[in-house]
């Protein structure tokens, strides 16, 4: 993929938001429940605005099911999740689009639309908040400039390798400037350039404010990273957590 490109973009996140260290997302004994099964039991944590966390743990350990709850893919069974100030347990349905304009998620497998091309898959989420053509054909073009996919603008997803598929759900996780990003094993079907220059591109959103959730099993690109905390799992229950060296 090569240097990232800066989004122009970047610096539309107020100097406040940037250098505020309160709670943007809290979890107040929040627990998960499949039948009998608990996927998460009793976690209590902040994530500070403008934090910067990895999420570890085996497979099993509650990673996804922690980040599908805090945008309201999925409910706590028990306790309270609070995000960006609107609590989840109480949180009617009509304010819940307003919650996920806050919000951009990263999938490992991607979920593009494979009838839709790639500006048309990015421009989804501009769509949706209501934006105006000219606005969003000039966001999307940025945006897929800034991940260096502007020359597949044109190109459906199955046409794409893995690695610019991923591009492509980058750049639709943030093309509405969310204030917090989750990225549920972003690198995991990627090499390591492709791997690091996704870890880059959210590091610009980083720098300039916004808050990122990162779960991966990738050590040696956690361990590459001097900055922010990582959050370990283990059968459901938050068992340490560590600043970056």
């Amino acid at each position: 993929m090569g240097r990232v490109a800066p989004d122009p973009l970047l610096n539309t996140y107020a100097k406040d938001d940037m250098e505020s260290r309160d709670p943007i997302i809290r979890l107040f004994n929040v627990s998960k429940r499949f039948g009998k099964h608990y996927a998460l039991k009793n976690i209590t944590m902040d994530v500070d605005a403008g934090e910067f966390i990895f999420v570890t743990g085996s497979s099993g350990a509650g990673k996804s099911t922690l980040m599908k709850m805090i945008y309201l893919a999925d409910r706590a069974s028990q306790g309270q999740i609070i995000v960006d100030g609107m609590n989840l347990d109480r949180i009617s349905h009509d304010r819940i689009p307003f919650l996920r304009r806050s919000i951009g998620v990263i999938f490992q497998d991607f979920k593009l639309i494979p009838n839709r091309t790639v500006f048309s898959n990015v421009a989804l989420v501009l769509e949706a908040a209501g934006e105006k053509p000219a606005r969003i054909k000039k966001r999307v073009m940025q945006v897929l400039e800034t991940t260096g996919m502007a020359d597949k603008v044109n190109a459906f997803p199955l046409s794409l390798s893995g690695g610019e598929q991923q591009r492509v759900a980058v750049a639709r996780a943030v093309v509405g400037n969310p204030k917090i990003i989750l990225a549920d094993e972003p690198t995991g079907s990627l090499d390591s350039e492709a791997a690091q220059a996704v870890l880059d591109f959210l590091m610009q959103y980083h720098d300039k404010g916004a808050t990122i959730l990162i779960v991966s099993h990738n050590m040696q690109l956690i361990s590459s990273t001097v900055r922010g905390r990582s959050i370990s799992l283990a059968d459901g229950s938050l068992v340490g957590t560590a600043r970056m060296l």
